[in-house]
Parts: structure tokens; sequence; C-alpha cells
């Protein structure tokens, strides 16, 4: 009778937990909701968290705000949306700021599968690959064969997180011998690489396109599955015959620990619907030089996954540890 009397409180406990729950998710939001993202304004993070707030807050007839926590690779962020606690706190960041942390870091102050539960991805942010416009290279296997013919006399460049651990695992594993140059800034690289200084740069495809256009720079592949909207002549990588610098860098919505999943499906159903309603939102989003790009908490868990795995096979390449 007693572990009868036991399961039956359980059941009723978990019920009641799930009604709970429930509620949340058909009355939230029950005031203002907080955006934070990890980079400064005019970022491509934070234009995109702008666009989406906008139309989220009159859906949800309560202010969305979005709130800029630049710096220190992305634990300042983490930690203002970690301290609040709250499921009206979200946290807006591309996957790759988070999912390098194990390997640029000795130790990493929170459990990402803990403590950022994924609600939706909104973007994919390109990356491309360029090459100064002094190389007598047209495609990315041209690229890599000068480089196979020339050891140590190019050097390379790229934006911090993942997609440095990509072109520099790549590298070494083609057995490459590029030389990497440091930036604190990777806005000024293509500056450098327009003028020589640098001959290769894995970057945002936003950053390198006004110099793309201008005739100054090469974009050789883009490492996303399918072209980019803004640039369609640019082949992706795979195209390119180099299917291992494929990456779709994806910026999420998460949620806070023990956040539910059908609130958490509730709220990307909510940013589904605001793209779906407002043409203008993938437009605005694609002129950054990213493709606007809304699936659920099921499909961002995978996003990440995958590029978990990747990482961990680039890390072991490059004989780097995980903090984790």
């Amino acid at each position: 009778m007693r572990l009868r009397r036991r399961r039956l409180l359980q059941l009723a406990g978990a019920s009641a937990l799930a009604a709970a729950a429930g509620a949340r998710a058909e009355t939230f939001p029950a005031r203002a909701v907080r955006l934070i993202v990890p980079f400064g304004p005019a970022s491509g993070s934070d234009i995109v968290a702008r666009l989406f707030a906008d139309r989220l807050s009159a859906r949800w007839r309560q202010p969305v705000v979005v709130e800029n926590r630049p710096g220190a690779d992305g634990f300042l962020a983490i930690g203002a949306f970690m301290s609040a606690s709250d499921d009206h706190v979200l946290l807006v960041m591309p996957v790759g700021t988070f999912t390098v942390h194990p390997y640029t870091h000795d130790k990493v102050p929170y459990d990402a599968e803990r403590d950022l539960q994924p609600i939706a991805s909104v973007a994919s942010v390109i990356l491309a690959l360029s090459a100064a416009p002094s190389l007598a290279v047209g495609t990315l296997g041209d690229l890599v064969a000068l480089a196979r013919q020339q050891p140590g006399t190019l050097n390379a460049a790229a934006a911090n997180g993942n997609a440095e651990f990509l072109l520099f695992g790549f590298l070494k594993t083609a057995g490459l011998d590029v030389p990497k140059v440091p930036y604190k800034d990777i806005t000024q690289a293509p500056n450098d690489l327009a003028e020589g200084r640098i001959q290769l740069l894995m970057s945002t495809l936003a950053i390198v396109r006004p110099h793309m256009a201008a005739g100054r720079i090469k974009v050789l592949a883009v490492t996303s599955r399918a072209r980019a909207p803004i640039a369609p002549a640019v082949p992706t990588v795979g195209e390119a015959g180099f299917p291992a610098l494929a990456l779709e860098s994806l910026i999420g919505v998460f949620g806070p620990r023990g956040m539910p999943l059908d609130l958490r499906e509730r709220i990307a159903a909510d940013f589904r619907a605001v793209l779906a309603a407002d043409t203008t939102i993938a437009e605005r989003i694609a002129a950054t030089g990213q493709v606007a790009q809304v699936e659920g908490p099921a499909e961002l868990a995978a996003g990440i996954a995958e590029q978990r795995a990747k990482l961990a096979t680039i890390a072991r390449a490059l004989e780097i540890k995980s903090a984790q």
C-alpha cells in the first residue's frame, strides 16, 4: 500500500508539473522579454535579434528589448543570461560562440547542454573563404594547389571561434603549411587581404562583401550547404570539392535551465510566425550576409550536436583537449 501511495503521489506531482508547464506556455509572455546578445549594436546577431524583437513585441503585446553584452568571448552575455534565471530572459547567439569554448578556454563556467536550452534557430551566418587578388588563383582548388607547391609562403587569418577552428583544422589535416596571422579585430583583415599582407581569410561573408563587390578580393567559396543569396556566383565548399570545410553557422535562441519543452516550442512557433508574416525580415537578414531560417528546439539541438561532433574531430587533428 505504501508503495502504491508513493507511486500515486509521484504521478500526481508529475501531472501538476506538466499542468503548470502548459499554463506557462499558454500565458507567455506575462511581462517584458529581454533578448541578450553577446555582440555590440549592428553586429549580425544584433540585427537579427532586433528584427525579430520588433515583430514579436507586436505579436506578444509586451515589450521585447535587445540587450547587448559584448566582451569576454561571449562569457559576459552567457553570465548575464544565467544570472537572470528567468524564462523572460532569452539568449540570442551563434552556436559557434559556445561550441568552441571547451577548446579555447581552460575552464568553462557553465554547462551548455544544461544551461542553454535550445528554443529556435533564427538565422545561419554565411562563412566565406577569400583570397588576395594578387594570387593567381580562381578557385579554392587552385589555392590549395598553390599552398601545396609553395609551403610556408602563404599566410591566413580567420574570425575567432568555429571559423578559425575549421580553417586551421583543414589546413593541418591537408598537410598544408600556411602560417596563422592573429587578429584582435577581424574586421581589419579584409583590408590586409586586399593589400596582399595576408593571402587567405575565413570570415563572415558580410565583412568581405564590400571588398568583393569592388573587385578588391576574391571570394572562393562559402561553407554553407547552399549558395549565398547575396553572392549566387560563389560556389559552396562542397561544390568546390572540399566538403570537409562545410559548416552551417547557426544563430540560436536559448532559454534558461529547466525551461519546459512546450514553452520552447511555443516561442519557436511565434518566431516562425513572424518570419512568415513579414518578408522584409528575411530580406534584411540576407542583406547582412545571413540567411533567415527558423526551426524548433529539436532541429536546433541537432544542429548543435552536428557542430560539436565536427569540432571534436578538428580538435583531435589539432591535438587540442577539451576543457569539459
